[in-house]
C-alpha cells in the first residue's frame, strides 16, 4: 500500500529535516505532503532543498492559520491508499509507524489512533495539566460518542484515504483533533489504537498547545454530537 505523509509545519526549521530523513529511512511506498503554514524561519526552503534529492515530495504553501486549517489544506492532495499525519516537530517518532498503520494494512480497522496513554513505548514525563486535560477530553469522548479511546488528542493517526477525504471537516486550529474524533465516531467507524512513544517539549522548546485549545475541544466535541448528520 502507499502511504501519505501528510505534514503540516509553521516554524519548524530546527525538526522540518530530520522528520523527512526518518520518514524516508522506513523505506516504505510513500509521498510526502508538506503544508507550509505561512512560516517565517525557512521551513518551506529547507523542505525544498530536501526534496531535490527526493522524489515524492510535495511542498503546499499557505497563510498562517494553524493546523487545522493547513490539514484541511493537505487532505485533497493525498493519494495514497494510507494517510498518516505526522507532526513537523519530533514529538511522534515515524519508527511507530509501522504498527500504527498495521490494522489498515490487514483489513481491520479504518482509523489508528497512536495512544500516548496506553504504555507500550517511551514516554518523556510531560506537563501534568497538559495530562489531565487529555484524560478529562477522552473520558468526555466516550461519553459522547460512546468509545473506549484513550487518547483522544493524539496528533498521530492513520486512516484510510477515502474516510479521511469524506470527514466535514472546518476547523482551523487545533480543534481539528476533537473534529477528527467525533466525525469517526459519529460515522461508526472501525477504530482501532496501538501505543506509540512520545516525546513532548515544553513551550520553551517550540509547544504550541495551550489551556485555551482545551476548551476548544470540549465546545467542537459537544458540536459534533449535536450536529445533524453528515
Amino acid at each position: 500500500m502507499k502511504i501519505t505523509f501528510l505534514i503540516p509545519a509553521y516554524n519548524e526549521a530546527a525538526t522540518i529535516v530530520a522528520v523527512l530523513d526518518a520518514v524516508d529511512a522506513l523505506g516504505l511506498d510513500r509521498e510526502i505532503l508538506v503544508v507550509d503554514d505561512g512560516s517565517q524561519d525557512g521551513t518551506a526552503a529547507l523542505v525544498e532543498q530536501w526534496a531535490q534529492g527526493n522524489d515524492g515530495v510535495v511542498l503546499l504553501r499557505k497563510e498562517n492559520a494553524g493546523k487545522g486549517s493547513a490539514l484541511r489544506h493537505g487532505i485533497p492532495h493525498a493519494t495514497g491508499d494510507i494517510v498518516v499525519i505526522q507532526d513537523a516537530d519530533l514529538e511522534y517518532d515515524p519508527q511507530d509507524v509501522p504498527s500504527l498503520i498495521k490494522p489498515i494494512v490487514d483489513g481491520a480497522a479504518d482509523v489508528v489512533y497512536g495512544s500516548r496513554l496506553s504504555g507500550g513505548g517511551a514516554q518523556r514525563a510531560y506537563m501534568f495539566w497538559h495530562l489531565v486535560g487529555n484524560r478529562f477530553l477522552s473520558l468526555v469522548t466516550g461519553v459522547l460518542f460512546n468509545t473506549t479511546l484513550s487518547d483522544m488528542e493524539t496528533g498521530y493517526k492513520a486512516f484510510r484515504r477515502e474516510v479521511l477525504q469524506a470527514l466535514p471537516l472546518t476547523e482551523d486550529q487545533f480543534g481539528i483533533e476533537p473534529e477528527i474524533t467525533g466525525w469517526i465516531c459519529r460515522r461508526g467507524l472501525r477504530i482501532y489504537e496501538v501505543p506509540i512513544s512520545y516525546f513532548g517539549r515544553t513551550y520553551g522548546e517550540g509547544k504550541k498547545i495551550t489551556w485555551r485549545d482545551g476548551f476548544r475541544a470540549l465546545w467542537v466535541l459537544l458540536r459534533v454530537r449535536l450536529a445533524p448528520s453528515a
